[in-house]
């Protein structure tokens, strides 16, 4: 187990290179999603239901994996997850019908899901052992890793083939996992049981000599839980409607070349970025409930200025604020869960979050056929909408 500050920041710095490898993977494969949909012959209705195979293997497998952290430790299964998902990002390729394609990108779900609830929980352990919000940090690097998994994916896509290119970050991610793996595998999580809420939150930790044991949410406790869940449902949604949908409605509504219409998505992710770095120091200025009220409201904002302004520079600007708003809410629903429930917290909220996430383009592609791009796109604003209600009515559930 970490004793020293040096092993700490050993053991941030590990869990971050995850952290940003997951967000480096899974851009690769989105940005390759209109090719892949070409190989297949894939419709867009055909398309959303393939993407569900990436939903519902991640849901299918949050919950197991949770389990699997109680018993096995969180750095076991995140390196464990880590070369599943390399491997599996170089598949989606590799197939031709749609059928082929939901069922491989099932495979790389499973492998995203279950390494998701694994780093966040090993990342709540170290946030508890260092008495620092610093959660924002690690999704900070996420958000990174997609920026440049998406920045390369642009600069190889007229070079490379998608089978190229993804085989390519299959052996990126097993060496990024080779180097960071022996730090997890070599220290066990820092934090001890977690807190009931009515000890005093700076109370200090008792060092476990073995992997800290959680108890199972009871009550209150779980019902609490499920409402930092639905927080990061709501708000996640937005990330995955835009990674996938949002150059769409520029270049389709707004009649944005292809390289501008890109910008709406690096607009984005950069802006939750930068919202995401200088999350500590806001959480620590605010505090978790009021952050979570004004993201939420900033974000159903910008979203509704991004979806239905008819200028392409007011839409972009919606995007970069849309980013802003949603960029702490979901490290903070999953942090709030995990220190209420260990990585049973956590896998709930990652459910709910990354389903959310996960659900959300398909669920975008359905409306657009149904109604259009710009309606379906304003259903981003609505769920951050009531992730802020649900902020103001929970805020003084939990301490900050």
């Amino acid at each position: 187990m970490p004793g020293t500050s040096r092993d700490l920041t050993r053991l941030r710095t590990a869990i971050t290179a995850f952290f940003a490898l997951d967000g480096f993977l899974f851009a690769g494969w989105v940005v390759r999603i209109p090719a892949i949909k070409h190989q297949t012959g894939a419709s867009a209705g055909d398309l959303g239901l393939a993407l569900l195979g990436v939903s519902a293997g991640a849901v299918l497998t949050m919950t197991l994996t949770g389990r699997l952290c109680r018993r096995y430790g969180s750095h076991q299964v995140t390196v464990v997850c880590a070369v599943l998902l390399s491997l599996s990002v170089a598949l989606p390729p590799l197939t031709h019908s749609v059928l082929a394609l939901g069922s491989v990108l099932l495979i790389f779900g499973a492998a995203y899901g279950g390494i998701n609830v694994a780093f966040n929980s090993a990342a709540v352990d170290l946030v508890t052992a260092l008495h620092r919000p610093i959660m924002p940090s690690f999704h900070a690097a996420f958000s990174l890793g997609g920026m440049a998994g998406a920045g390369l994916g642009g600069l190889v896509a007229g070079s490379l083939s998608p089978t190229l290119h993804l085989a390519g970050l299959a052996v990126v991610g097993l060496l990024v996992t080779a180097v960071a793996a022996p730090t997890l595998l070599r220290n066990e999580p820092p934090s001890a049981p977690t807190l009931l809420r009515n000890e005093p939150p700076s109370t200090p930790a008792p060092a476990p000599s073995a992997p800290a044991t959680y108890r199972r949410p009871q009550g209150r406790t779980r019902g609490l839980v499920i409402v930092f869940g639905l927080i990061a449902g709501c708000t996640a949604y937005g990330e995955g409607a835009m990674a996938d949908w949002g150059a769409l409605h520029l270049e389709q509504d707004l009649d944005a070349s292809s390289g501008v219409a890109a910008l709406g998505y690096t607009c984005f992710a950069l802006a939750m970025t930068i919202g995401r770095l200088s999350g500590t120091a806001l959480l620590e200025r605010l505090g978790h409930g009021r952050t979570v009220v004004a993201g939420g409201a900033t974000a159903a904002a910008g979203m509704l200025l991004g979806s239905l302004a008819p200028s392409l520079w007011a839409a972009l600007l919606g995007f970069a604020v849309t980013g802003l708003g949603l960029a702490n809410l979901f490290p903070v629903a999953v942090e709030r869960a995990g220190t209420l429930a260990g990585p049973s917290g956590v896998a709930t909220a990652s459910t709910f979050g990354y389903g959310g996430m996960l659900l959300g383009p398909p669920a975008i592609g359905f409306m657009a056929d149904w109604l259009s791009p710009p309606v379906a796109l304003t259903s981003v604003a609505v769920l951050a909408a009531i992730a802020t209600l649900i902020g103001v009515a929970t805020r003084r559930a939990v301490p900050n």
